[in-house]
């Protein structure tokens, strides 16, 4: 039987992932044992539970480049952390036989003290250029996964590394978009476009959504718009709903969260998003037409290079926030919406983004080094 810890959290870019893996290994092994690592307040705290799997708890804070106190206090942190009580606790408890992490500040404490332990570690790289956590850690796990070739680049340890594609939840590629839209009741003649700024949202991007909304969804009422506006911008974008009277628009839904993502990219003919790897992902798995917008907040503008990638290959339109205020969102969603031949070429050139095999290699990998773990405990 397999023992396995996943770590890493904060946003759904870095939890989904890691279920994915984690969905991966309990289809192949049913009788496996998987947990989660955690921070308190992340996103993990929502979606792990409700895929069925018990989260433990960590200290981690993110890091940035400044002198404030909290920056001080979060350096404090990441040096006690791998050696704290807490994260030595869950190790000797759970007695994982490999310890995965799909980036992000909060898988470091336990990947580290994983690694101090002769535990078998992996870390998950989605975006193409590698956050701190897996820059740091590449001196210490064994093995790197990546979903960009160009990855390899930004990292010293390059023979640890192995390019596998992004894992991705079994709804993804597996729902047909008819049996998606009969079962969220689209007509035939409907045009869903299906709008998201990440798990936390972006009071910028739900702003100019509902902008472009004001101006196209009393003009369209056979196309339904769907805004996931995040948990912590919810309030916010339901005020500019209100005040752009979008509520009288009964093809507009606005709702915290979707839950659901699997059948409503299905079913969606449009896709407006983050350019995070793992929504990039999703949507060339689905082959769908979309506009990308990266965000300015994020380490080393690493979304603005996920979303040039694409752009430059024709497999998707690229909208900069800096642009938001000349209507370059709605004139974006027009050009989709009335060119059906522009969709079609997007939707073809994204496909060769996908990687319908990243979940199994992943799951190879995690079998082999988990039976040469166990086979030297044996023989030691």
């Amino acid at each position: 039987m397999m023992r396995v810890l996943l770590t890493g959290g904060g946003s759904g870019g870095h939890v989904n992932p890691a279920i994915a893996i984690a969905d991966t290994i309990r289809m192949n092994q049913p009788d496996a044992e998987i947990a989660f690592v955690g921070v308190r307040g992340g996103k993990e705290c929502d979606l792990v539970p409700r895929a069925g799997y018990p989260l433990f708890y960590v200290e981690s804070q993110g890091i940035r480049r400044s002198l404030s106190p909290a920056n001080i206090k979060a350096l404090m942190t990441a040096v006690t952390s791998p050696h704290s009580k807490q994260t030595k606790d869950i190790l000797t408890t759970f007695k994982p036989d490999i310890v995965i992490g799909t980036g992000g500040y909060v898988c470091w404490p336990l990947l580290r003290a994983a690694a101090y332990a002769g535990i078998p570690t992996m870390v998950h790289e989605s975006n193409c250029q590698p956050g701190l956590a897996v820059k740091v850690l590449q001196y210490s796990i064994d093995t790197i996964l990546l979903n960009f070739a160009k990855t390899e680049q930004y990292l010293k340890k390059r023979k640890k590394c192995v390019v596998v594609g992004n894992p991705l939840r079994g709804g993804f590629g597996s729902v047909a978009s008819a049996d998606a839209r009969a079962k969220l009741g689209i007509g035939e003649d409907e045009t869903l476009v299906l709008c998201s700024a990440g798990s936390h949202g972006s009071a910028s991007v739900n702003a100019a959504v509902l902008e472009m909304l004001r101006l196209l969804a009393p003009t369209r009422p056979n196309t339904r718009f769907v805004l996931s506006a995040g948990t912590k911008n919810i309030e916010t974008a339901q005020a500019l709903y209100r005040e752009y009277e979008l509520d009288k628009c009964p093809n507009v839904i606005v709702q915290d969260y979707i839950y659901d993502m699997p059948l409503q990219v299905a079913a969606a003919d449009i896709v407006i998003s983050r350019a995070g790897a793992m929504s990039l992902s999703e949507v060339a798995r689905m082959g769908k037409a979309c506009v990308v917008i990266p965000s300015p907040y994020v380490a080393d503008n690493h979304q603005l290079r996920n979303a040039t990638a694409m752009a430059d290959r024709e497999a998707a339109l690229l909208v900069e926030e800096k642009d938001f205020s000349g209507g370059a969102l709605s004139r974006a969603a027009i050009a989709l919406l009335d060119d059906p031949d522009l969709r079609r070429k997007l939707q073809k050139n994204i496909l060769s983004f996908a990687n319908a095999d990243a979940n199994r290699l992943i799951y190879e990998r995690v079998v082999a080094a988990v039976d040469e773990y166990k086979s030297r405990k044996k023989n030691s």
